[in-house]
Formats: structure tokens, sequence, C-alpha cells
């Protein structure tokens, strides 16, 4: 079991949720959390930008982080999202099994 916390940003609250439901109906992730408005400023194609989106975090396991970061860039408008992947070294044995117990144990 490695438990991971992926990280996204969704432009708006509708494509928030359905990247939110995709996963979880999918068995990609046991659970999203879609946070409030946040701004956002960045470096693009050589100009500082600054845009409002939705932070996404993503409880999943490492071993299906491809499978979740190909899902994210399907339903995702932007040319480039921002998906990373953060190991979770610690938490509730309890909780991190159920996220483990959640989500798909075999891809194909």
């Amino acid at each position: 079991m490695n438990p991971m916390l992926v990280i996204t940003n969704a432009p708006d609250r509708a494509v928030a949720e359905k990247i939110a439901r995709t996963l979880v109906e999918k068995k990609l992730a046991a659970c999203v959390n879609i946070l409030a408005t946040c701004s956002s400023v960045y470096r693009w194609q050589g100009q500082i930008e600054t845009a409002d989106e939705i932070p996404l975090l993503i409880k999943t396991r490492a071993e299906i982080f491809t499978e979740v970061e190909t899902a994210i860039k399907q339903l995702h408008p932007y040319e480039l999202p921002e998906i990373v992947g953060v190991p979770l070294a610690h938490g509730s044995s309890e909780y991190l099994e159920w996220i483990n117990a959640s989500t798909v144990t075999e891809i194909g």
C-alpha cells in the first residue's frame, strides 16, 4: 500500500466536479476534496499570468498514479494542467487502508 495525494487545479467548479466524480466512479481515487477558489500566479509562454482556480486534493495510491494522471489530462481543458503526486509517509492506518480498499487493485 503506497498512499498518495495528487494535487491539481481546475479552471472552474464544473470541471473540478467532473474530474472528482470521474476519478471516484472509476475507483482511481478514494476521495477528492474540491477546495475554495484560489488565485494562481504563474509564468506561461513568457508572460506572467493570474487566474482563479479550484484546487483538488485527490487521495489515491502511487501504483495507479499514471491512470489518475491520464484521466485528469483527458478531462482537463488546460494544455498543461498541474498534476503532482505527493507520497503520504504517515497517516491514520485505518484511513490509509480505506484509501487502499476504495481504489482499484488492478488496471486493465
